[in-house]
């Protein structure tokens, strides 16, 4: 299994042309960086990146996904080539659709993967806490997902089931503020999760990672030969990857202590944000790169699966997770089991 090898662009006035076998990024005409295609699974461009039509033309041929997104990461949209995977695994796919227990089932699967993973992120911020107070609020938050997490097998709904997550998310929100370095809580305060457009640079960072996780989910689920757009847990909605963000939920945990890393470190501050008109909030062009860095070296991270009792690179865990979804879709005696690292 390879791991998924995107180029992310985030380069402000960047060209992308075709140069032979190779895809060339340029600026202001001078090269900046050449890549073979044959390393490269998808192309990732951040707001205005031009293209070349011969380039286009050379990544649908390679099944090579491009995928446009502005300057906040919101996806705009992705250019693929001929349709591939298996059909009669998208056949069963839309079959268990119709399973009103089987949608159910893999819906709080994915719900119950965000809230336990949501509550590690707690529980540690409790264990490394500065004072008593802030450890015993972040343990309270803690216990307060572990309820929500004993509610779930009682929902039997998709609604009520997104009753409990959507609090669940509430809560959590409301921690994140004690996990942020005492002298930058003032310039990454949060108030609960903002977006479209984020309200502040919190949120700001974590919508730019919420959408490379995005991708690389998507990405995997093609991979596994699935639809990203029959999802279980979300609505289904025209143009709206519904499994991926299925699948997506339990990686949300892994953005958000990456953006504390951050915060924490030093490696972003109030100047790597721009603040625009209406109140929304931006990373800066080079503030995008730092975090694009930092995003691909955590993926190399070596982490433990449960379900395979071995250790893998982090940026692989989607791939796994999306070939546990197409089995939990072919065999109704192995349901979806999330990623959760002990």
């Amino acid at each position: 299994m390879q791991l998924l090898n995107t180029l992310y662009v985030t380069l402000e006035g960047a060209w992308l042309r075709l140069d032979n076998d190779t895809l060339r990024v340029e600026v202001e005409r001078e090269t900046r960086l050449r890549v073979p295609l044959h390393h490269l699974s998808a192309v990732v461009c951040f707001g205005h990146v031009g293209l070349s039509a011969p380039l286009m033309h050379r990544l649908a041929d390679e099944g090579i996904a491009l995928v446009l997104l502005d300057d906040n990461g919101r996806y705009k949209a992705r250019l693929e080539g001929a349709m591939s995977g298996n059909v009669l695994l998208r056949q069963a796919q839309f079959q268990r659709l119709a399973d009103a227990a089987f949608t159910l089932d893999t819906a709080r699967a994915c719900v119950a993967g965000k809230v336990k993973n949501c509550r590690q992120v707690l529980q540690r911020g409790a264990r490394e806490a500065k004072t008593e107070a802030e450890a015993a609020a972040l343990a309270r938050l803690a216990d307060d997902l572990a309820a929500s997490l004993r509610a779930l097998p009682a929902a039997g709904s998709l609604d009520g089931l997104r009753g409990v997550e959507g609090e669940a998310a509430r809560q959590y929100f409301s921690g994140l503020n004690l996990l942020v370095r005492p002298d930058q809580r003032a310039t990454f305060a949060m108030d609960g999760r903002t977006r479209r457009p984020p309200r502040d640079r919190f949120n700001a960072l974590l919508s730019f990672l919420y959408a490379m996780w995005m991708n690389d989910c998507r990405s995997a689920l093609e991979a596994a030969g699935l639809d990203p757009q029959a999802g279980f847990l979300h609505a289904l909605r025209p143009g709206r990857a519904a499994l991926a963000l299925d699948l997506m939920e339990e990686f949300r945990p892994w953005a958000d202590r990456l953006a504390l890393t951050l915060i924490n470190r030093g490696q972003l501050n109030d100047h790597d944000f721009a603040m625009r008109e209406g109140g929304a909030v931006a990373l800066a062009p080079d503030a995008r790169k730092a975090v694009v860095v930092a995003f691909q070296e955590r993926k190399k991270d070596e982490i433990s699966h449960p379900l395979l009792a071995q250790t893998l690179p982090l940026g692989l865990v989607p791939l796994v997770q999306a070939r546990l979804m197409a089995r939990a879709v072919r065999d109704s005696a192995a349901p979806y089991i999330p990623f959760v690292p002990k």
